[in-house]
């Protein structure tokens, strides 16, 4: 798709195709309400200073569309299933003991703070995720979600781009 194909959707499909990117309806309907964009950047930037505004229970709404790492998305488009299988090779690759030792560490994580361990996982080995997932599971619930919705942040952006690039970003 084309920014300026995106620009001229309709509200509700607009708002579809972002929420391949993020999970957060508040979200997705404040970004499709400032169209048209002048251009990926503008876009990019609306789409951040749109995420700043999001309280906990949007940021909650966000983590709830993602798989947990190792897992593959059960529902979503097809787009935002072959990109969280695409951001998630490093852990499909990762050897039994490294895929049991990441299900136990989302589980405690679970349990800890109830929203899934969010990372942008994209580039990262599965042994980089599980020693991320060991160190923030020492953290506290208020510095725990700062960081989970930072790396959401960064997972909408590769996403948005994804979006604007068609197939050549699969991953």
């Amino acid at each position: 798709m084309t920014l300026a194909e995106f620009n001229a959707l309709p509200s509700s499909k607009a708002e579809a195709a972002l929420l391949d990117c993020c999970g957060a309806t508040r979200w997705t309907k404040q970004l499709a309400a400032q169209r048209p964009f002048d251009g990926a950047e503008a876009l990019c930037a609306a789409a951040d200073a749109a995420w700043q505004t999001m309280d906990r229970a949007d940021i909650l709404e966000a983590f709830s569309h993602h798989p947990q790492i190792g897992r593959k998305a059960a529902s979503g488009s097809e787009s935002h299933r072959r990109w969280s299988e695409g951001e998630q090779t490093g852990a499909r690759a990762a050897d039994e003991d490294v895929k049991a030792r990441l299900a136990r560490g989302n589980l405690a994580y679970f349990q800890k703070f109830g929203y899934i361990f969010i990372v942008c996982a994209t580039g990262k080995t599965a042994e980089e995720m599980l020693a991320l997932l060991d160190q923030r599971l020492q953290n506290d619930a208020a510095r725990e979600l700062p960081i989970a919705a930072e790396q959401q942040r960064l997972i909408m952006q590769l996403r948005i781009t994804k979006l604007f690039a068609g197939e050549k970003a699969a991953s």
